[in-house]
């Protein structure tokens, strides 16, 4: 770590110390962007559905979030749209991605989260310890608005499932990195999704594959900010909800198996 980062670390304990002496909350939108990477058969027929489905695909994953917070709590949902994003429709196969109704609770004094989420119907309450991400400061800055935004990222491994040429699902392992900007000027240990961990609050993610970015800040509205923890569901912890996904993951891709090549219809549904 060299004379210039660790300035900066100093600079933001400073600012951090000042300002958590006073209440603090306030409310962050973000928007979602994420990127899609389909493949199928080499071939034109197939080339030309394939740009139309990952158009379709990147249209309907652009969502709206919003992070209700505090110094030590916080929801973040997905905002209600009016409308939803038409499915794409193209050689029998029909794209539908669903709105998310999730709900996650974070609380940092703590150090755990509460994730209410629903799957196939059925809703499950998540309960766990929130991940301890080791993240590496980074001497870069950039402005976010009227923001000052240091960036951090974290490093680790990810499991991805993909459909072999074989038409069987395949478990990938990958090393991921993810970069964080973050802002001492709202200086709370939050940011989107499950994201924590830095002396600010976190304005954009990027994980090679999904960016959030902050696009409005309320800070202290004249109402008075509520954080109530979801309580709707199967309580569960994180490692027995990934256990029924994978599960139901291997359902549908029997069930997939089982109806290549008969001529039906196929709907590819992400989402919950």
């Amino acid at each position: 770590m060299n004379a210039i980062t660790k300035l900066i670390i100093y600079a933001l304990a400073l600012v951090v110390t000042s300002a958590n002496a006073q209440e603090f909350s306030g409310e962050a939108t973000y928007k979602s962007h994420r990127k899609v990477d389909l493949k199928m058969d080499d071939n034109n027929a197939n080339a030309a559905l394939n740009e139309q489905i990952q158009e379709q695909l990147r249209k309907q994953f652009q969502r709206e979030y919003t992070l209700t917070f505090n110094q030590d709590e916080s929801i973040y949902k997905q905002n209600e749209q009016l409308e939803a994003p038409a499915p794409a429709s193209a050689n029998g196969f029909n794209i539908v991605v669903s709105q998310s109704t999730d709900i996650m609770y974070k609380n940092a004094k703590e150090n755990r989260y509460t994730n209410q989420t629903e799957i196939f119907g059925k809703q499950f309450l998540i309960k766990d310890t929130l991940t301890n991400r080791k993240w590496e400061l980074v001497n870069e800055t950039k402005n976010i608005g009227v923001y000052t935004c240091f960036k951090a990222i974290f490093k680790d491994e990810v499991t991805t499932q993909t459909v072999n040429e074989k038409g069987e699902l395949e478990s990938l392992k990958k090393e991921r990195i993810t970069s964080a900007w973050y802002t001492p000027q709202i200086p709370v240990n939050n940011g989107p999704e499950d994201f924590y961990g830095l002396p600010g609050l976190i304005l954009e993610i990027n994980d090679g594959d999904l960016t959030l970015v902050c696009t409005k800040i309320i800070i202290n509205p004249k109402e008075k900010v509520e954080i109530v923890e979801p309580k709707k569901g199967k309580e569960v912890t994180q490692k027995e909800f990934d256990e029924i996904m994978e599960k139901k993951n291997k359902e549908m891709m029997e069930r997939f198996q089982s109806q290549r090549g008969d001529g039906k219809q196929m709907m590819i549904r992400i989402g919950g």
